[in-house]
Formats: structure tokens, sequence, C-alpha cells
């Protein structure tokens, strides 16, 4: 299964890398994510809780960078298994482009499922991964910019 995307954050492109690679953004950016351990270099370890239509499981995976660009680009590839479940895993290129609002992310992923969670269809599968990674890409999103400011009253 395969989806991407774009979306323009108001930050310049070093600050929008930083926080890329950051775990304790990337934790708070995961949905459901309860423990994310590791380097932006050595790799990363998750703890993902998560429903996928009636299956329930607890994912334990690893997710490490490749092909790192800095700043312009890298490649996350990942796998976690939720026991019972099944397995999830997968790749997303993640390029980041200077424009006049201040930078596009732009992302590709694909993704496999085994298991239970292979039974469930690509519909329900499909549905629930594109979900997750506008999810992510819009908690990432508030981390970059941080609260937006109330508008002024004139």
């Amino acid at each position: 299964m395969e989806l991407s995307g774009t979306r323009t954050i108001d930050a310049d492109r070093q600050t929008v890398w930083e926080h890329l690679n950051d775990p304790e953004v990337l934790k708070a950016c995961v949905p459901g994510c309860e423990e994310l351990t590791g380097s932006a270099e050595e790799g990363f370890q998750a703890v993902v809780k998560q429903k996928v239509g009636p299956v329930k499981a607890t994912f334990k995976g690893q997710v490490r960078i490749e092909d790192a660009n800095p700043p312009v680009s890298y490649k996350l590839v990942g796998e976690g298994k939720g026991g019972v479940a099944g397995f999830a895993k997968g790749s997303a290129i993640v390029t980041l482009q200077e424009v006049p609002e201040g930078t596009e992310l732009v992302y590709d992923v694909e993704s496999q499922v085994g298991g239970k969670l292979a039974q469930l269809g690509n519909r329900v599968v499909g549905g629930f991964a594109k979900k997750m990674a506008e999810e992510f890409f819009e908690r990432f999103q508030a981390q970059v910019e941080g609260p937006s400011e109330p508008a002024e009253e004139g």
C-alpha cells in the first residue's frame, strides 16, 4: 500500500529537519506511541498501541534512518510486530523544500501488513494508514510551529 502527501510548515528547513530527528518530538507525534528510545544515528525502538478495525495490538518495533541528506531528505524504514495481530513494516521518504511560506514537507510512504491485520482488507488497513499519516504530520506541524497566536482584534 502506498500513500503520499505534502504539508507546508511555517519554519525554516533546518528547524524542521532538527524536529524530524528529535525522539521527543517523534514520540509526541506518533499516535498511540507509549515509548520511543534511541537516536537518529543508531535507530529508534518504539512501543505503539493501536486499534485497527476490530484488532487491538501493541506493536514493538524498530525504525532506522537511511540515505540521510541533511537538511534535505531521508528515508525512514521500520518494522513492528504485534503478536497475534500480525506485523506492519514500511518505509517513508521525507523531503524538505524551502518555499516562501516556510518549508514544504513531502512524504511518500509504502507499507505492508501481515497476520490478522492483512485479513481486514485493504480498505480498512488503507484507511487506517492514511489516518495515521495525517495525524502524525498534523501533530508534527503543531510541534514545529508551536501554539498558534490568537488573531489580534482590530
